[in-house]
């Protein structure tokens, strides 16, 4: 009875793992984002922050920057924070920035990689993803 129980709870496990978006939910009602989710749809409870952590290297001139705000799906939260993963002087890290669901709708979120000050240069990354708010 015992083994047929862990077999059951494997299996909803598996099932619910292949269900949805790849964002995880967080401390304190967070959906957070990463690299892995480029493309997807991820789905928010209005008043819900969105979080995303990406790799980055401010000591290079690039960071993570909002592309455009659209249609004021989500409100951007504060600047850009960055945690170095070493403590040698222009290590690369993680920069997260962080959005508020702040009414229903669909929306899509473009961040870009790119030296702010270069006008006319194609960014060296782009980000990606369509934010479903209920």
């Amino acid at each position: 009875m015992v083994g047929a129980w862990i077999l059951l709870m494997f299996a909803v496990a598996v099932a619910a793992a292949g269900c949805g978006s790849s964002a995880t939910s967080g401390a304190g009602g967070e959906v957070k984002v990463e690299a892995k989710d480029q493309g997807r749809q991820i789905d928010v409870q209005q008043g819900q922050a969105l979080v995303v952590t990406l790799e980055s290297n401010p000591s290079t001139g690039y960071t993570w920057e909002q592309a455009e705000a659209g249609d004021q799906v989500l409100d951007s939260l504060g600047k850009p924070e960055f945690s170095s993963q070493s403590n040698k002087l222009g290590a690369p890290g993680m920069q997260t920035l962080r959005f508020r669901a702040s009414r229903s709708g669909q929306t899509t979120l473009k961040l870009v990689y790119h030296r702010s000050w270069e006008e006319g240069i194609e960014p060296l990354q782009i980000f990606t993803i369509q934010v479903h708010v209920k």
